[in-house]
């Protein structure tokens, strides 16, 4: 085959979806990594990379290493939240009833539905809210954690929607994208509410598909960055592994068909 395919007996084909399958627990690599997790030539891999990259499928990072591009993102976000979307509002209330208890402050769970946010609240004490639509992502913490890390046609409607205007009526849209690059760097974002400070950050799923958002208040953001950021570590990461946990019920269904169909 052209380009070394038959190499070890490994077509292009193998190459590229042993390159991509790299990218399976999401995170970034460099050449090297790659090609160590392939089990190919750094050479080989150089020059698929460069092709995946042309492509889209894969881009560079900052440092200079490689993730997953936007489409194939794109693919697994939309996946992922279809799967999981009846039991986030379920399961994640069990999740921010345990936060709102351990933090006593509100704690808010979010998802993007469009260009809308649909958000659940929970007070120390008291059941999560119905979900309902929320403020516009661009004004809130919670918006901005789940902003940062969809897809660009949505960041462009946010950042169309929320930029501010000048002067002379054009609109200014660096002050949102600076704050959205922020939140993608940190994870974290941070954002008056009303009377208090909210602290928010992302709920990712299976390859780093966005699911969800949780958001905390505080009164400090100085004083209380830390101790929030801290606590919504252990909460988001608990989010996703009970959203990643089969449903007990339908497992039961399941074998239950099984046995039927035996």
């Amino acid at each position: 085959m052209a380009g070394g395919a038959a190499q070890s007996g490994r077509t292009v084909t193998s190459k590229v979806m042993a390159i991509l399958m790299a990218f399976s627990r999401g995170g970034s690599h460099s050449l090297t990594e790659l090609a160590g997790a392939t089990g190919l030539p750094v050479s080989t891999t150089h020059r698929l990379v460069t092709e995946l990259v042309a492509r889209r499928l894969l881009e560079r990072t900052a440092e200079g290493g490689y993730r997953i591009g936007l489409p194939l993102r794109m693919i697994s976000s939309t996946g992922a939240a279809a799967l999981v979307a009846p039991r986030i509002w379920e399961r994640g209330g069990e999740v921010m009833m345990d936060l709102a208890a351990a933090t006593r402050a509100t704690v808010r769970l979010g998802v993007l539905d469009g260009s809308v946010v649909l958000e659940s609240r929970a007070r120390p004490g008291a059941a999560p809210t119905r979900a309902v639509a929320g403020p516009p992502p661009h004004l809130t913490a919670l918006g901005h954690a789940l902003l940062a890390f969809s897809p660009a046609c949505v960041v462009e409607a946010a950042v169309e929607a929320g930029s501010e205007r000048g002067a002379d009526g054009t609109r200014l849209p660096e002050p949102l994208r600076r704050a959205l690059g922020a939140t993608r760097r940190t994870r974290v974002a941070v954002q008056r509410r009303q009377e208090a400070w909210c602290v928010a950050m992302p709920v990712f799923g299976a390859g780093g598909a966005l699911l969800a958002a949780l958001e905390l208040e505080v009164p400090d953001a100085r004083r209380s960055l830390a101790g929030a950021r801290a606590a919504l570590t252990v909460a988001t990461g608990s989010l996703s592994r009970t959203l990643a946990t089969p449903d007990a019920e339908g497992e039961r269904s399941a074998d239950h068909d099984t046995a039927n169909h035996s």
